[in-house]
């Protein structure tokens, strides 16, 4: 069927993308691969493509689009290519709405041009040792220094994609202490210069998939993060960081369906090539049965996404319309790109095969950005049960 969700300039913008990701990323993904993340250079590239600014008001240097249009663009070809820009989606698809949303005027002056051009990259720390997805638990605190100048910030996150290449990170933090009547109180969110005094990377976690996302473990001791690196106001973090699921739960969503999507195009040309007993093994009924359900399922979660993306640009996208969307694209994805590495038999659990490495990196989607049980409580929410 037909997509309307896009118009001519998206388009014309999937067409730079594709070749871009054809010239620039495809050739040199296997050495991404190995080294755990692409070069610097890489996201200052993104940059002078206009990546990282398409959502950033023009005072500041950006493209002034609302939406997420394009970014689903970058996402759809990237998972067409089998490949990933290794922490960007988190740069613009976590970070950014924070900034624009709640940095100060003076902020968003000192902050988004390098972010626009990619000479400072970005991360999100929320995830710590033992909490999980319980944000108002953790443990990592900042005090306001006597004169008032500074926080002082100690602690450690875990799962932080983006934290061995960021240049600042939003770090969300406890800065007075919860109540029995109110856990989720007095959480603020530092955006921490790396190069702190105090600031240290751990180990970066080596994951089943998302080979090219950096993933890190960070500690701070005694870090001193002045006053004006605050965002928005302090103890205000837990309401910020709802503010922001919805969108990022849509991505995830489109992920899914655009790996999907993938899974059936290489399925398919493989299944054409190889043979098996003096045939095509696209001459088998079973083959035709199994890729025919898996189009039916990607066309219905093309459908979720693109309701999704139109109510999000319309400002109608509710918390219950993401966990809906994420739930049912990464489920489903996940039965679909399964089905297709098994048409690709022993050959679709070589990483050679883009379908072996599509299969790895959707898994973290069912997990991250809120669990499929916890998208299922949030739906029997808004049902009232």
């Amino acid at each position: 069927m037909r997509r309307t969700v896009f118009n001519e300039d998206h388009e014309a913008f999937r067409e730079t993308i594709r070749d871009f990701i054809a010239n620039e990323v495809v050739p040199v993904y296997p050495e991404w691969e190995e080294a755990g993340y692409p070069p610097r250079d890489f996201y200052r590239r993104l940059g002078e493509l206009g990546i990282f600014g398409i959502e950033v008001p023009e005072e500041y240097g950006g493209a002034g689009i609302t939406g997420w249009k394009f970014s689903a663009v970058v996402t759809e070809e990237c998972a067409r290519a089998g490949v990933s820009f290794g922490s960007s989606g988190v740069h613009t698809g976590l970070v950014l709405p924070y900034l624009l949303e709640f940095a100060s005027d003076e902020q968003k002056k000192r902050w988004l041009p390098d972010f626009i051009s990619g000479d400072m990259m970005t991360a999100i720390a929320m995830t710590e040792p033992g909490t999980g997805s319980d944000l108002a638990g953790m443990t990592t605190t900042a005090r306001l220094s006597e004169d008032g100048t500074h926080y002082v910030l100690n602690g450690a996150k875990t799962f932080i994609t983006g934290g061995v290449v960021a240049d600042r990170v939003l770090v969300v933090c406890r800065t007075s202490p919860a109540t029995p009547e109110d856990r989720r109180r007095g959480l603020s969110i530092l955006v921490v210069d790396t190069t702190s005094e105090g600031y240290a990377v751990g180990r970066k976690l080596e994951k089943i998939g998302l080979r090219t996302s950096d993933t890190a473990e960070l500690s701070f001791s005694d870090v001193k993060v002045p006053v004006e690196d605050l965002l928005g106001e302090e103890g205000r973090a837990f309401s910020y960081l709802a503010h922001n699921l919805p969108v990022e739960r849509l991505a995830i969503a489109v992920g899914s369906y655009a790996q999907a999507d993938a899974a059936v195009r290489f399925a398919t040309q493989y299944v054409r090539d190889r043979k098996v007993f003096g045939k095509s093994v696209a001459e088998f009924q079973n083959t035709k049965f199994v890729l025919a359900e898996c189009a039916s399922d990607v066309d219905a979660m093309q459908a979720v996404v693109d309701r999704g993306l139109e109510a999000h640009e319309h400002g109608d996208f509710t918390a219950a319309d993401a966990a809906r969307a994420k739930l049912f694209c990464t489920e489903t994805a996940a039965k679909v790109i399964d089905r297709c590495l098994q048409l690709h038999g022993g050959y679709g659990y070589m990483l050679e095969y883009p379908i072996a490495r599509l299969y790895a990196d959707n898994r973290v989607h069912r997990i991250y950005g809120g669990t499929s049980e916890v998208m299922k409580s949030i739906i029997a929410k808004s049902m009232g049960l």
